[in-house]
């Protein structure tokens, strides 16, 4: 008769199964996939088989018990970005940073097998909570995340991908700016761009300012635009690629520097026909450029650049940020003071970025054209769902306007 090994209340030991005389501790001994000799512990028999049961199950599954078991997001991360070869340079260094500024330290040390749904959706809480970030900003973080998790899914380290679905939880929640740019009113353009044209410290920066809301070009494609892309006879301006400014080593130290990059997808090659404001602000800028010299900066055998800053250089685009910033500033004191004498609202210009410009001019086209075909095809957006959401977001005084516009149409009241 076969003798069967029983732990001290008398039950059936299992093979593999011990129990310890020092703590009455259960023990289970298996062969990890590499061929070592591993065990799991548990101060009952139940909970113990349960993870045996797990452990078979993983086993059945192909699953690598070991590496599950260690792999941090760190290490999937590493791997992950290892196999984009197809990424640009400039792309995989913003995923780098992005991930080791707000990544790295923190969420990526933890075990990607025991991670959960819950934990991605706190981690991301803590990111727009703690660390006040936007979520459009997160969701460059998801980008960089969720594919990492997907890796792990396909290498069979984890069954299912726990960042699925988290994007969209987070954008339901309540009293958050889910990071929408608002345009400018057509007021506040008009005061910031004659404040800007009108003050002596400012006046360089208009004819830039006047190129952004007139093609509603990305600030990269703006500063990157050569007199080469520009036709004055045909009035159109051809955007085919633009400049980044963004760190990487050299000979084994960290620095800054742009580069020419060209559009990701074929929408972002485009001819954007000039408005006569734009035709004219690049005419006079043309002309001051031949009295006083062209840009001469040259980055990766492209030179020609229409817009420099005071030392000759390209505008790196945080520069233009802080200008803007200057200017809004600087109009509302003295707006605030005339509207205070004057006796009536004033009208203040809000914080905003480079990249209003672009969304105002795209609020100010979309209320003015009904194709969509044609105001994406000048946007250069990829999708047009990007040109929708745009579209649809109408300003409070252009309902008003199209309301009285009926009123006076319909005739009956």
């Amino acid at each position: 008769m076969a003798y069967s090994r029983k732990d001290r209340k008398g039950r059936v030991l299992r093979k593999g199964e011990t129990q310890r005389k020092c703590d009455g501790k259960y023990v289970y001994t298996y062969m990890d996939t590499l061929g070592r000799r591993r065990s799991i512990y548990s101060k009952d028999i139940k909970t113990l088989r349960e993870r045996e049961e797990q452990l078979i199950k993983d086993q059945l599954d192909g699953l690598d018990t070991y590496v599950a078991g260690s792999a941090t997001v760190n290490f999937v991360f590493d791997r992950y970005i290892s196999t984009k070869s197809e990424l640009r340079e400039t792309t995989r260094t913003n995923y780098k940073y992005m991930y080791d500024r707000f990544v790295k330290d923190g969420f990526g040390k933890k075990k990607i097998a025991v991670i959960k749904f819950s934990d991605v959706l706190q981690f991301y809480q803590y990111l727009l909570k703690d660390k006040k970030m936007q979520v459009n900003t997160l969701e460059t973080i998801h980008t960089v995340l969720h594919p990492t998790f997907q890796l792990a899914v396909r290498d069979n380290i984890i069954r299912t991908n726990p960042s699925d679905g988290v994007m969209a939880q987070v954008k339901r929640l309540p009293g958050r700016n889910h990071g929408v740019r608002h345009a400018l009113t057509l007021e506040q353009q008009r005061a910031f761009i004659r404040y800007t044209e009108n003050n002596e410290r400012f006046e360089s920066w208009v004819t830039l300012f006047k190129f952004l809301l007139g093609t509603g070009c990305r600030i990269g494609e703006a500063i990157g635009i050569r007199w080469d892309d520009i036709d004055f006879k045909k009035r159109i301006i051809s955007i085919n690629h633009s400049l980044v400014y963004y760190s990487r080593e050299y000979k084994g130290h960290g620095i800054c520097s742009f580069a020419v990059s060209l559009p990701k997808t074929e929408a972002g090659i485009r001819m954007i026909p000039m408005l006569d404001t734009v035709y004219e602000a690049l005419k006079r800028e043309y002309a001051f450029q031949e009295e006083n010299g062209f840009n001469e900066t040259e980055i990766d055998g492209m030179s020609g650049f229409v817009f420099s800053n005071r030392f000759g250089n390209v505008h790196n685009p945080q520069a233009i940020n802080r200008a803007i910033k200057r200017i809004y500033e600087a109009y509302n004191v003295e707006e605030a003071v005339k509207a205070a004498k004057e006796k009536r609202e004033p009208i203040l210009i809000p914080h905003f970025s480079c990249h209003h410009l672009r969304h105002t001019f795209c609020s100010r086209f979309c209320e003015n054209e009904t194709n969509l075909k044609v105001i994406q095809s000048i946007m250069g957006h990829a999708n047009i769902e990007t040109t929708m959401d745009i579209y649809a977001e109408i300003t409070e005084t252009k309902k008003h306007e199209s309301m009285q516009e009926l009123a006076k149409k319909l005739d009956v009241f």
